[in-house]
């Protein structure tokens, strides 16, 4: 409810009709389908990046928003996450955006400051919006399958789109808490009563707020057992509130996940696109 009070006074409104001023950078060919790097302008207006990955076959495309995690010590804590799945899914016939995003920067998060995090998720959340525009632009996609797949952070902003974006037709969601505070919260203790303001603040924009409202999309959720952020009773939440239908696999992992993680989207992903 207090996610779609937040959705009635309009905080993820953007002009969408503003245009992208997209830029191609670079092109690459990769077994067959062609990776461009991209510049376009952002909700806010600001120059962002993404790979856009476009199949080679004519006909109706399905499309997928591909948005990656925040582990700055690994490599793929970027743009690049997906790259490879975005590359094979490209073969069989699907459009992929791959975004950078505000937690693409290494130091992003010990540099952020607290008071900033309502905005700045706010403003997350148009960015996605502002994505999809330009991803559903392209020539030919099939509106009637538009994937949204994220994991950790990109899964949090993502399960907002439930509400507040009906666009996407299917969610592939890894690794990620129920509560966004949960994650805002790591680093210096912060004081009571600011501490409840905060996580109040912040409830709206709760995956558990938004996942229930999933149905009729289906939803793929990934966790691992060994995962210290997401804890299984954190999981359990988000699994707990999500609509039917819903598929739910656990690994014996840690927050990344693993190749069989990796497989089983891939399939999922396959079948619901119905490629």
């Amino acid at each position: 409810m207090l996610g779609l009070l937040l959705l009635a006074f309009g905080i993820y409104d953007y002009n969408a009709s503003a245009p992208f001023d997209i830029r191609v950078t670079k092109v690459e060919k990769r077994q067959g389908v062609e990776v461009r790097d991209i510049t376009y302008d952002s909700s806010s207006g600001a120059r962002k990046a993404a790979y856009l990955v476009v199949p080679a076959n004519k006909g109706k495309h399905p499309a997928a928003l591909m948005v990656h995690w925040y582990a700055p010590e690994e490599h793929d804590s970027n743009r690049t996450q997906y790259l490879g799945q975005a590359v094979e899914l490209a073969q069989l016939g699907v459009i992929s955006l791959l975004p950078e995003t505000m937690w693409s920067e290494p130091k992003w998060f010990p540099t952020r400051k607290r008071s900033d995090d309502f905005e700045a998720s706010a403003r997350a959340v148009r960015d996605l919006r502002r994505e999809l525009d330009l991803l559903l632009s392209q020539p030919d996609v099939d509106k009637t399958r538009v994937a949204l797949v994220g994991h950790d952070f990109g899964a949090m902003y993502g399960s907002i789109l439930i509400t507040v974006d009906r666009r996407p037709t299917m969610y592939a969601l890894q690794a990620f808490t129920n509560q966004m505070s949960h994650w805002y919260l790591y680093g210096p203790k912060m004081p009571e009563p600011e501490r409840s303001e905060f996580i109040g603040k912040l409830k709206p924009m709760d995956a558990t707020e938004h996942l229930s409202k999933a149905a009729p999309a289906p939803v793929l959720l990934q966790f691992g057992t060994k995962d210290h952020h997401v804890p299984k009773e954190r999981a359990e939440a988000s699994i707990n509130a999500t609509s039917s239908p819903k598929k739910v696999i656990w690994y014996e992992t840690e927050h990344g996940l693993n190749d069989k993680a990796v497989r089983d989207r891939m399939e999922w992903l396959k079948q619901q696109l119905r490629l």
